[in-house]
């Protein structure tokens, strides 16, 4: 599965070399509210597994039909979706306190997330799709532990800005490193912008 080159999405976090608004940090979770509520009216507003099942029908299944039948990824639908994670992880990178600044629902801002476009007839299998869910297992089962590892970094991190106002640069990379990989899987298996397999890696 090992892979030469660059992966086609590449993630990255301007590092804040500077203080970090410590008010805004130690109150993150209440500052996040508008904008979670903006996801959630996004995929649905009855809970958690509404929302899922609203993703999985609006963003997902209607692209692996289109590969499947049609072999065709139609431009306007990949955008949106690509443009709807860029909003994900802006909100994530807010939640995970690596950027202070209020997550825009449209500008970049200082997170940057790309996705080329893919030509599905020449670089996307038509029916891989069908099992790029089972072929990742191997990636979720890793990816459960490096999410509760960078949960806890965050909030060793949230007392690092709160008593100096800087976030620990080697806390930093890794909590980027693993939203990384989290963001890969995502554009393997549910964006299915690529079929190269997301190597098991922090680094870029």
């Amino acid at each position: 599965m090992a892979q030469t080159g660059t992966y086609p999405l590449t993630f990255t976090v301007d590092y804040p070399d500077r203080e970090l608004n410590r008010l805004s940090s130690g109150l993150r979770i209440f500052y996040a509210i508008p904008i979670l509520l903006l996801l959630a009216i996004a995929f649905g507003r009855f809970g958690p597994h509404h929302a899922l099942l609203a993703a999985f029908t609006l963003l997902f299944f209607p692209v692996v039909l289109m590969l499947l039948f049609r072999h065709k990824y139609p431009r306007w639908w990949f955008d949106f979706n690509v443009q709807l994670l860029r909003l994900q992880t802006r909100v994530n990178a807010y939640l995970h306190l690596l950027r202070d600044e209020y997550p825009s629902t449209d500008e970049e801002q200082a997170v940057h997330l790309e996705v080329p476009y893919p030509d599905a007839p020449r670089e996307l299998n038509r029916w891989l799709p069908l099992v790029k869910w089972l072929l990742a297992l191997p990636h979720h089962i890793i990816l459960i532990f490096l999410n509760i590892a960078a949960l806890v970094v965050a909030i060793i991190a949230w007392f690092a800005i709160l008593f100096t106002g800087r976030y620990p640069r080697g806390m930093f990379d890794f909590v980027v490193g693993v939203m990384r990989w989290n963001l890969r899987v995502i554009a393997y298996s549910f964006l299915l912008a690529t079929d190269r397999y997301p190597p098991f890696s922090l680094q870029p």
